[in-house]
């Protein structure tokens, strides 16, 4: 993994206070994170090739951070050198009324990966234990009977999706999960940004600021879902958000290393197999003598 990178593997437990959000890394210069993101994009689409010829691993990534932490950046460059039949994102808003008829895995399930794919969720079944936490009055709408309602319905969640995450792993889906840690005051530039500049009014909404309020609330929910989910085989990735250029270059170097770790080769054919094609294309297509 990437120096300075944090990662959470469900060994110890971590506290968002002693993350730094405005930490650099391992980047000396701003050009040093842009040049290692270059590089390690383009090894991700080479990569991500023989992923799909492969056709055996599905890759799921999923980026969780509060408002204008840096997720449709992340998204934006760590994969612009993907083919694009070979990779997907899905960004998951307030739940529909179709969504709310059925359980609340649903609609993250019908949007995996298939096998030699890459699906990046903006935003995720996480939201359950953060945003649905912090806003109890959201349950409500998701209809579960009383009979069946867990008493302490957080701690049952994170337990669920840590087995759902199992499960992936054991079909070979990797999971990749990334909290982006930004800090309020950096959020509170880049609302700033989002009414000064004009092409960016679009991504300003009202009830972004009113969420704001719940800064500490959305810490504390944040902080135990990552300690209740973090396991092995789907560690949590925590990254510095308030340089968007530290965030990209951190999320490529991991992104890579975790897909060098699966071994990936092209498929081949055996000796035998391969001159029985060559003949048979040397049978279809014979060559004119010069």
């Amino acid at each position: 993994m990437p120096k300075n990178a944090i990662v959470v593997d469900g060994k110890h437990r971590i506290s968002l206070e002693k993350c730094d959000p405005a930490s650099t890394a391992h980047f000396k210069k701003k050009s040093h994170a842009e040049k290692t993101l270059q590089t390690r994009a383009r090894q991700i689409g080479l990569l991500q090739d023989v992923l799909f010829a492969r056709k055996m691993h599905m890759v799921l990534v999923i980026l969780h951070g509060t408002d204008t932490s840096g997720k449709s950046s992340v998204i934006n460059y760590v994969f612009r050198e993907i083919h694009p039949a070979g990779c997907a994102v899905t960004s998951f808003k307030a739940p529909s009324a179709e969504e709310l008829d059925h359980d609340y895995l649903w609609r993250c399930i019908k949007e995996l990966p298939r096998r030699g794919h890459i699906e990046v969720f903006d935003r995720s079944y996480y939201e359950e234990l953060s945003v649905v936490r912090v806003h109890p009055e959201f349950l409500t709408k998701q209809r579960i009977p009383e009979d069946v309602r867990p008493k302490n319905i957080w701690r049952t969640r994170a337990k669920e999706i840590m087995n759902f995450e199992r499960y992936l792993y054991r079909n070979g889906v990797v999971v990749i999960k990334f909290f982006l840690n930004l800090s309020r005051e950096e959020q509170g530039k880049r609302f700033r940004k989002r009414m000064v500049n004009r092409s960016k009014n679009a991504k300003f909404a009202a009830a972004d600021l009113s969420e704001s309020k719940r800064w500490e609330d959305y810490r504390r929910a944040n902080q135990d879902m990552i300690n209740r989910t973090a396991t092995a085989d789907a560690p949590w990735y925590i990254l510095p958000a308030d340089h968007k250029w530290v965030t990209r270059a951190l999320a490529a170097e991991i992104v890579a290393e975790r897909l060098q770790s699966l071994g990936l080769r092209y498929p081949t054919m055996s000796a035998k197999e391969r001159r029985k094609n060559l003949a048979l294309i040397e049978e279809m297509y014979p060559q004119r003598k010069k």
